[in-house]
């Protein structure tokens, strides 16, 4: 059983559990943490979903994500997630955005890491992703654009491909 702190809608603790899979009351969010990982070289990190998960089975996604557990910070939970989805160790995640998802019941805090990790060195999660690519600014724009992308990520990311903050 997996759970998550519940948080208000200005993003503050509510003392309220609440657990995956069970439904969320309204007024309750809980965080997730996206990570948007570029190379030093200028390229990003894509890694495409299983064919067998619940939400966007098969999709791209950039980077890494997931919610954020129980007595974990957003930040600590990005760093989680980025670790265990990639392999890849982020010593700094600067912040992109902060979105609040009426429909997903969640929170979404988006980070971009930026390292210089050996490109061939990304490790997939067993159950969790099938492949990675790394694709220039303008391949992501158009990836990120496609039916081939994760829609709800398509929506946090557009406006900081747009705004230039990736």
């Amino acid at each position: 059983m997996e759970l998550w702190d519940g948080y208000d809608g200005q993003w503050n603790q509510t003392g309220v559990d609440l657990v995956r899979g069970e439904p969320i009351p309204e007024g309750l969010y809980h965080l997730v943490a996206d990570v948007v990982v570029r190379h030093t070289d200028g390229t990003y990190l894509v890694t495409r979903r299983c064919e067998d998960l619940p939400n966007a089975p098969g999709l791209w996604q950039a980077g890494a994500g997931g919610s954020v557990c129980k007595g974990e910070h957003l930040l600590e939970g990005a760093r989680r997630e980025l670790w265990e989805e990639t392999g890849i160790e982020a010593d700094a995640l600067s912040p992109l955005y902060q979105v609040r998802s009426e429909e997903k019941h969640a929170l979404y805090g988006g980070f971009l890491c930026v390292t210089d990790r050996p490109k061939d060195a990304v490790h997939l999660q067993a159950g969790e992703t099938i492949a990675y690519r790394w694709l220039s600014r303008e391949e992501l724009v158009e990836l990120v654009a496609s039916s081939d992308f994760v829609p709800g990520l398509r929506g946090r990311l557009t406006p900081c491909l747009e705004g230039g903050t990736l």
